[in-house]
């Protein structure tokens, strides 16, 4: 019934599911036209480069589900000495699709991606809907804060 799969560069439109992710987190609908507009062609490029890996989960043509992975450059620290690290991000199902592990599969794909390339660090926002998920792969909370220039 479902199909899991890597993203390719022709999929950058598909990924804009993401749009439900940020509307279920409380951003108006509306507001995010210009975002996802400007995600696309970012998402193509990236997914191009490397930069971005995506992980999807479709039913016929349409992606029901996904989640998305970049490597990012961190520096060594008291934890880890490690240089690489993984950011998960874009985890989403549309609605009608959930209850049926579709977010768990591609995070779980995103984590053996980086046991496969040696990283063993990663990072992600969590909504409080996939909190759960991300709790019983093994994520735990951490004290990161966030800042924004106004």
């Amino acid at each position: 019934m479902y199909a899991f799969r890597r993203a390719t560069p022709e999929d950058a439109e598909r990924i804009a599911h993401r749009r439900r992710m940020f509307v279920d987190m409380g951003h108006p609908d509306e507001a995010m036209e210009e975002a996802i507009q400007a995600f696309i062609p970012w998402v193509r490029r990236s997914l191009e480069s490397g930069y971005y890996t995506g992980f999807l989960a479709a039913q016929g043509e349409g992606v029901v589900a996904g989640a998305g992975l970049m490597f990012l450059e961190w520096p060594p620290r008291a934890d880890s000495l490690q240089t690489l690290r993984g950011y998960l991000l874009n985890v989403s199902t549309e609605p009608e699709h959930r209850g049926r592990g579709l977010a768990k599969a591609p995070v779980q794909q995103a984590l053996e991606h980086c046991q496969e390339r040696g990283v063993h660090s990663v990072a992600l926002h969590a909504s409080e809907a996939g909190r759960r998920i991300y709790e019983g792969l093994g994520f735990r909370a951490s004290n990161e804060m966030v800042w924004r220039a106004r």
